[in-house]
């Protein structure tokens, strides 16, 4: 198995985990709009970090410049379109309908649960880095 798809796989089970009691505690709380904030939220964080991966996978015989000249246009590339997706959910869907306190707090949670899978996975790989001589 690749080290990409372990990362993954770490990092996706305790989002899932995580989410999920997330949008059940949402929904429980707030209703329909808590459990439309949450989803939104593990959406957005699933997206997100999946696309890390994503390009980490394709550059992964390419020389180190144009792997992080790659790595620092994604990321650019993901904050510009999740700000606009932000954007336009302050904008066209009502508060009624989604719940900012339980999005916010649900994708701080997810961002959490992955950043932790995932590193408590990258500790496990015990990669070689090759230094130079």
């Amino acid at each position: 198995m690749s080290s990409e798809r372990q990362l993954l796989r770490g990092a996706l089970i305790p989002t899932l985990i995580v989410g999920l009691i997330s949008v059940i505690a949402s929904t429980f709380l707030k209703g329909f709009s808590g459990f439309v904030g949450a989803i939104l939220a593990q959406a957005i964080v699933l997206i997100f970090f999946a696309a890390h991966l994503v390009v980490a996978r394709l550059t992964r015989d390419a020389d180190p410049m144009t792997t992080m000249a790659l790595a620092m246009a994604s990321y650019f590339v993901k904050l510009f379109i999740f700000g606009g997706f932000l954007l336009l959910v302050t904008k066209l869907v009502p508060v009624e309908n989604c719940n900012r306190t339980t999005f916010g707090i649900s994708a701080i949670l997810a961002t959490f649960a992955w950043l932790g899978g995932e590193i408590a996975t990258y500790l496990k790989l015990k990669t070689h880095l090759q230094l130079p001589k």
